[in-house]
C-alpha cells in the first residue's frame, strides 16, 4: 500500500555543507577558486597540445582527453554546488539528478579506462620502445580512446536506468550536495537488490579490469627499469611515467578512500569532504602535476609564448 501511495517525485533537496551563513561564504570562495583553476589548467592543456605539434603523440593524445574528460566532470557538479551555497533553498530536479547521476558515473568510468591506457602507452614506450611507433598507431590510439568512452557510456546508462526504478516516499532529502548514487540508493523505499547489483557489477568488471591494467603495467615498468644497467638510464626511464603515476595515485587514491572507508553517522561531515576529494581536487590537479613535472609541456608552453 506504501508504494503504490507513493506519488512520483519531482526534485529533491540537497543538505550540503552547513547552514551557517558565514562559513557557505568562505566554501564558495575556496570552491570558486578550485574551479577557475581547474577550468583554465584542463583547457590549457588541451590548447596547448593542439597548439604545439611537438606534443602531437600519443601519450599527450590521451592527455588532451584526460583534460577533457576532467573538465566535464568538474562541470557537472561544481556550478551546481557554487550556486546552492548562496542559496537559501538547495534543490535538483529529478530529471537533473538523474543527470548528474549519468554525466558523472560517465566521465568518472571513462577517466578510469583513459587513465589504464595512459599506463599501456608507457609500458610499451618503456619495455618495448622499438615496438611503439607500430604499436601505438594513430588508429590503435583512436581505438582505446575510443572504448573508454563506450565504456563510460555503458557504465552512465546503465546506472542511470538503475536509479530511475528506484521510488523516493519517506524522504527527498540527499545529505550531499549533488546526486550520489550511494546517497540514491540508501534513500530509496522500493526494493534495491538490482541497484546494488548493477552497481557492484560496475565497480567489479570496470573499476577492477581497469586498476589491474595499471597495475600489471607498472610492474612490468619498474622490472624493466631496475634491469637497466646505468643510474641516468633508469632515471631518465622513470621521468617518463612520474606525471602519469601521479595523476594515477591521485585518482586511484581518492576514489577508493571515499566508497571503501566505513561511513558512520559520528563522521558524517568528514565524509561530505572525502567525497570532495574525489570529484574535485584529481580534476584541478592533474593539469598543474603535467605542467610542473613534465619538460616537454614545459618546453611547448615556454615556445608558445614566446611565438605569441
Amino acid at each position: 500500500m506504501a508504494q503504490s501511495n507513493c506519488t512520483q517525485v519531482t526534485q529533491f533537496s540537497l543538505a550540503g555543507f552547513t547552514e551557517d551563513p558565514v562559513t557557505q561564504v568562505y566554501l564558495f570562495l575556496l570552491f570558486l577558486l578550485t574551479y577557475l583553476v581547474t577550468i583554465m589548467g584542463n583547457l590549457g592543456i588541451i590548447i596547448l597540445i593542439r597548439a604545439s605539434p611537438r606534443l602531437h603523440s600519443p601519450m599527450y593524445y590521451f592527455l588532451g582527453n584526460l583534460a577533457f574528460v576532467d573538465l566535464c566532470s568538474s562541470t557537472i557538479i561544481s556550478p551546481k554546488m557554487l550556486v546552492d551555497l548562496m542559496s537559501e533553498k538547495k534543490s535538483i530536479a529529478y530529471g537533473g539528478c538523474m543527470a548528474q547521476v549519468f554525466l558523472f558515473d560517465f566521465f568518472g568510468m571513462t577517466e578510469y579506462f583513459l587513465l589504464a591506457s595512459m599506463a599501456y602507452d608507457r609500458y610499451v614506450a618503456i619495455c618495448h620502445p622499438l615496438l611503439y611507433p607500430l604499436v601505438m598507431s594513430p588508429k590503435c590510439c583512436f581505438q582505446l580512446v575510443t572504448g573508454s568512452y563506450l565504456v563510460g557510456l555503458t557504465n552512465g546508462v546503465g546506472q542511470t536506468i538503475s536509479m530511475s526504478t528506484l521510488s523516493f516516499c519517506s524522504s527527498t532529502v540527499i545529505d550531499l550536495f549533488f546526486c550520489d548514487i550511494s546517497a540514491l540508493i540508501s534513500l530509496s523505499t522500493s526494493d534495491t537488490t538490482l541497484s546494488h547489483i548493477i552497481l557492484t557489477t560496475a565497480a567489479s568488471l570496470f573499476g577492477v579490469s581497469s586498476s589491474l591494467v595499471v597495475l600489471l603495467s607498472y610492474v612490468a615498468i619498474i622490472a624493466t627499469i631496475l634491469s637497466i644497467n646505468s643510474a641516468e638510464g633508469k632515471r631518465k626511464a622513470f621521468s617518463t611515467c612520474t606525471s602519469h603515476l601521479t595523476t594515477v595515485s591521485i585518482f586511484y587514491g581518492a576514489s577508493f578512500f571515499t566508497y571503501l572507508s566505513p561511513i558512520s553517522n559520528s563522521s558524517r561531515e568528514e565524509d561530505k569532504w572525502a567525497v570532495v576529494l574525489y570529484t574535485m581536487v584529481p580534476f584541478m590537479l592533474n593539469p598543474l602535476i603535467y605542467s610542473l613535472r613534465n619538460k616537454e609541456v614545459k618546453l611547448a608552453l615556454r615556445r608558445l609564448l614566446k611565438i605569441k
